[in-house]
């Protein structure tokens, strides 16, 4: 009842916001950071608060000004529009982009029209600098939104307006309101001839329920909604398919972005502190360090080392700033000084890594780290031992396949690697496409290996084994509703909802639940049983008890009891004083009913023949 009311009084501020075509400003106070509270939430104070000016930050220039920064992340499911729209707010803002999907730099991102890492850059707007960052929206890659999260105060949320939000949506918004970010929501795609003014507001009545179930709070619940093409690159802030000509770009979505989100809050006169977010290697400069200043100001040519915290606080590595860099646009430009709240990279240390504190040597004190999702399968990687060993590749030997493997765990936390037996490496990561890419990555670079087939990952708590659940959204014609679900059931699937996707007739949306175990090569059957036609989206929900005993124990004894049953009723001489003397007194009473069933019991065989029970065990272990 609560969140209908909430949603009347939105929608209500929403039509009287619609008449009046020039918003009232909105003063958003600055935050804090609470680094002693256990939860990474961050809180916003009811008064602004003044960025602190000392002798040293007023020698670096006005450009550490931390209340001109904002820093920004467009997170989105897959395929909703979020590298698209950095394209049109790179050239909204004067960025030279020498293709279209400037932000995706790796080559097979390229090719497979995805992203896959996070990739973080600078634009100017209005004198406002804006830092954003482009995340990817596949479920494999969630660690690549988990770890950029900290380094922001806003988030886009783009939501494409025909299809909704669906399950990378939840995810990625999850982890938005778990750091306290009050998103701004973008319907993308408006301009579809399928997609309506009340489709937007159906969209957007379930994006209000999503943030409701995910335990919004009231300033959370009170986001800004933008209509948007990406793809024509305009954005309105209220609904429309043919905005006029001078408001056919993207200033109403930098604009709400200057609006809505704060600056970040920042101490000059605290020592220099950075929480490493992400690195990247280079031939001539080593280690480039990137993430978020968190308090102080930092000079190329100042003394830093790296600290680790694991039972206690650890120095790893001590050196001097070598060079500063910041990404502006498609351009890495080298800059003299940054502070707080700025997001920067650094080269001059050789150890630290992803998870890291970069500190002035005065510091000994450790930034929080983010916590990751656990991975959810796993792959044994050893050397190619086969008789084509050596004709493809040229890096063949145990050792350099590990280092590889250790380079990538450093740069990718959402990947673990434990050394084997024999020259083999088990790697964990949170899907097949993440590993699939990885492997891809080796062979263009020269490495021969073999790989074991995808392992679900168990974890045991309490004596109780666990199971990675995973929430599923499938899109199919509604001719393959009925295989699709057939297949899913075999593999422990259960619905949660189905309907109809609006706007597209004929076309049904199913959200189920399924254990990892049940869905790993899944994806090609579901390619064959739609013949191409279907989308699905897999997304980590949570650990669950994992019912393989108990299944396996109730497979054996449905199959073992009709044959008990059988073998009782045969013997017509049933001894008074046997241990069946209960049994014999309730078959007597059912005396008419004992030969009907002894003729069934074939066909009952059949039903529960050894086919099937062979394809249950073997789908449960």
């Amino acid at each position: 009842m609560a969140s209908l009311l909430l949603r009347g009084l939105r929608s209500a501020g929403r039509r009287a916001f619609s008449y009046n075509s020039t918003p009232s400003p909105v003063v958003f106070p600055l935050h804090r950071w609470h680094f002693s509270a256990p939860s990474p939430l961050r809180h916003f104070s009811a008064a602004s608060v003044s960025p602190v000016f000392t002798a040293d930050a007023a020698a670096a220039g006005s450009s550490l000004d931390p209340s001109r920064l904002r820093n920004v992340a467009v997170i989105a499911h897959v395929d909703h529009g979020k590298t698209t729209l950095m394209d049109r707010l790179l050239r909204q803002c004067g960025a030279d982009i020498p293709h279209e999907r400037a932000m995706d730099s790796i080559s097979l991102e390229r090719e497979r029209g995805i992203t896959i890492a996070s990739k973080v850059t600078s634009i100017t707007w209005n004198d406002i600098e804006l830092n954003m960052v482009d995340t990817p929206g596949h479920a494999d890659f969630g660690g690549e939104v988990e770890r950029v999260v900290g380094m922001v105060e806003g988030a886009v949320l783009v939501v494409d307006a025909g299809e909704g939000p669906l399950a990378q949506t939840k995810f990625v918004l999850a982890k938005a309101l778990k750091y306290g970010l009050r998103p701004i929501l973008l319907l993308n795609k408006v301009d579809r001839p399928s997609v309506s003014e009340e489709t937007c507001n159906e969209v957007e009545s379930l994006v209000f329920d999503l943030f409701a179930n995910l335990g919004a709070t009231e300033e959370q619940l009170d986001f800004p909604v933008l209509y948007a093409s990406a793809k024509e690159g305009w954005a309105s802030l209220t609904y429309t398919k043919t905005p006029a000509d001078d408001n056919r770009n993207m200033s109403a979505l930098l604009n709400a972005i200057i609006q809505h989100v704060p600056s970040p809050s920042a101490n000059l006169d605290a020592p220099f502190q950075m929480l490493v977010s992400m690195m990247e290697r280079d031939f001539y400069l080593g280690r480039i360090l990137t993430g978020r200043v968190s308090s102080g100001v930092i000079h190329v040519g100042d003394r830093i080392h790296g600290l680790r915290c694991t039972s206690g606080v650890e120095k790893i590595d001590e050196g001097k700033v070598t060079k500063l860099m910041k990404k502006k646009g498609t351009n890495v430009v080298p800059i003299d000084s940054a502070g707080a709240g700025d997001i920067i990279s650094i080269a001059g240390l050789a150890s630290p890594s992803i998870g890291h504190t970069v500190a002035n040597v005065e510091v000994m004190t450790a930034l929080p780290t983010v916590e990751l999702d656990p991975p959810t399968i796993s792959m044994t990687f050893s050397v190619n031992d086969s008789p084509l060993a050596g004709h493809d590749g040229t890096h063949l030997t145990g050792g350099k396949i590990g280092d590889r493997l250790v380079a990538e765990a450093e740069t990718n936390l959402a990947i673990n690697v434990i050394p084997g037996a024999s020259e083999s490496f088990e790697v964990q990561g949170r899907g097949e496409l993440q590993l699939g890419i990885l492997i891809e990555n080796m062979r263009r670079e020269g490495f021969e290996l073999s790989v074991s087939p995808p392992r679900v990952m168990y974890k045991t708590e309490n004596g109780e084994k666990l199971e990675p659940v995973e929430e599923v959204t499938i899109e199919v014609n509604e001719e393959h509703v009925g295989l699709v679900m057939e297949a899913l059931s075999h593999r422990r699937g259960e619905v949660v909802d189905m309907g109809p996707v609006p706007g597209n007739v004929g076309r049904t949306r199913m959200s189920l639940t399924c254990p990892s175990r049940g869905l790993v090569g899944y994806r090609s059957v579901f390619s064959t049983d739609t013949r191409g036609s279907g989308f699905m989206h897999r997304a980590f929900l949570m650990v669950s008890y994992s019912l393989t005993n108990l299944l396996f124990f109730f497979c054996l004894v449905i199959f073992l009891l009709p044959m008990l049953i059988f073998f009782l009723c045969k013997d017509a001489k049933f001894n008074s004083f046997s241990h069946f003397h209960h049994l014999k007194c309730l078959l007597k009473s059912t005396t008419s009913l004992i030969p009907t069933y002894i003729n069934i019991l074939p066909v009952f065989f059949i039903i529960f023949n050894l086919n099937h029970l062979i394809f249950l065990i073997d789908k449960i272990q």
